[in-house]
């Protein structure tokens, strides 16, 4: 038997994976979206601080299991979608929240590339 692939949704054994994209507010503050099941469309919340790539489960939103009253899961893959264009006045606010953020590096530790690169190699010789 072959299930011809659906526009939205793609199916591992007996859960449904969907893509949802949701913008850098959303992530970031927190939001009540609406997604499509195979039921049809739910709210679902995503949580303040959503990180890209952050997997959400519906647990018996999947393919029914066959020989049982059990269904599988929908796993909702978050995607946040930063915008390729800004109009003036959006450039001005992200500007000022990266003002308030700082815009030091994300990354904890603060060697350069470079000396990552170096005490690795050294550690991998010995």
């Amino acid at each position: 038997m072959h299930v011809k692939p659906h526009p939205i949704f793609r199916r591992e054994e007996n859960d449904i994976l969907l893509d949802m994209p949701v913008n850098i507010v959303q992530a970031a503050l927190g939001a009540e979206i609406e997604i499509p099941t195979l039921e049809g469309p739910t709210k679902l919340k995503v949580a303040p601080g959503t990180q890209h790539g952050t997997m959400v489960r519906l647990r018996g939103k999947g393919v029914p299991i066959l020989h049982t009253n059990r269904r599988g899961d929908q796993r909702v893959n978050i995607r946040v979608i930063v915008p390729e264009k800004l109009n003036e006045k959006q450039r001005k606010l992200l500007q000022e929240l990266g003002d308030t953020l700082g815009m030091e590096s994300l990354d904890k530790d603060n060697r350069s590339l470079f000396e990552k690169i170096r005490d690795g190699i050294g550690e991998a010789l010995g």
